[in-house]
């Protein structure tokens, strides 16, 4: 597999310091570590939402950080895609509405409105939620609606998501509804950097990174294993061992 994001000597702040990992095409990495270490703010960077003090950020052959605004919100929009924590929905549009916003934003090529709704209907169908399309966002629960922002962030077939503790505001079952969802997407070929505290979650990547005081001190791959369980102990063990 190519690399696909590339970040080399990151530096934020204070608060990220030479940071150096890649992502390949078709990975699900997690970064993990605890409150204040960084990982939102990682993330910020990396996908180009913020400028980082120095160091340098490449995505598909393309250094994210020497762009401009402009050109950094145009490729956010056409090669990434974004689920976070809060969901950031509008709550006068229904839910389909709010998974076509994005390419109302990009206006991509000649694509019809109608074209994209027909995608968005096909990513509801895909999450088992095409039948909520015309509710309001008041009207379904947090794991629908966490899946409607997983369609959101895949209308305009990005090359990686990028998920800011997309579990953390759900329950246990609407949680791993959701992870079920970003596994598939994996295996469909998605690549996928996800932030995390949950050793669980994590445990269905398969890399994980430990991030600590602003710097990656650990490094873990699941690659090769299949059984749940054993993933889940495995990252604990590690996590013990980082201190966690």
């Amino acid at each position: 597999m190519s690399e696909l994001l590339v970040v080399k000597d990151l530096c934020k702040d204070g608060i990220l310091k030479k940071i150096n990992f890649a992502v390949k095409d078709g990975e699900m990495v997690a970064v993990m570590g605890p409150s204040g270490s960084g990982k939102s703010t990682l993330l910020y960077q990396v996908s180009g939402m913020d400028r980082a003090d120095s160091g340098e950020v490449w995505m598909g052959g393309t250094e994210i950080s020497a762009l401009s605004e402009d050109d950094r919100a145009r490729l956010r929009l056409s090669q990434m895609g974004f689920v976070f924590q809060q969901m950031n929905m509008l709550k006068n549009l229904n839910l389909i509405d709010n998974i076509m916003l994005p390419a109302c934003c990009l206006k991509k090529g000649k694509t019809s409105e109608k074209e994209h709704e027909q995608r968005a209907r096909m990513l509801m169908r895909k999450m088992g939620i095409e039948k909520l399309a015309e509710r309001k966002i008041t009207e379904v629960s947090g794991g629908q609606l966490q899946r409607a922002c997983i369609c959101r962030s895949m209308l305009n077939q990005p090359d990686i998501l990028f998920a800011d503790e997309p579990t953390g505001a759900l329950n246990q079952g609407a949680a791993q509804e959701v992870m079920r969802e970003f596994i598939r997407l994996n295996q469909e070929g998605t690549t996928i950097l996800m932030v995390t505290h949950d050793s669980r979650v994590a445990a269905k990547c398969g890399r994980i990174l430990y991030l600590l005081d602003g710097s990656i001190q650990g490094e873990l791959s699941l690659a090769g294993m299949t059984k749940e369980k054993e993933k889940e102990e495995k990252v604990g063990r590690w996590l013990a061992g980082m201190g966690w």
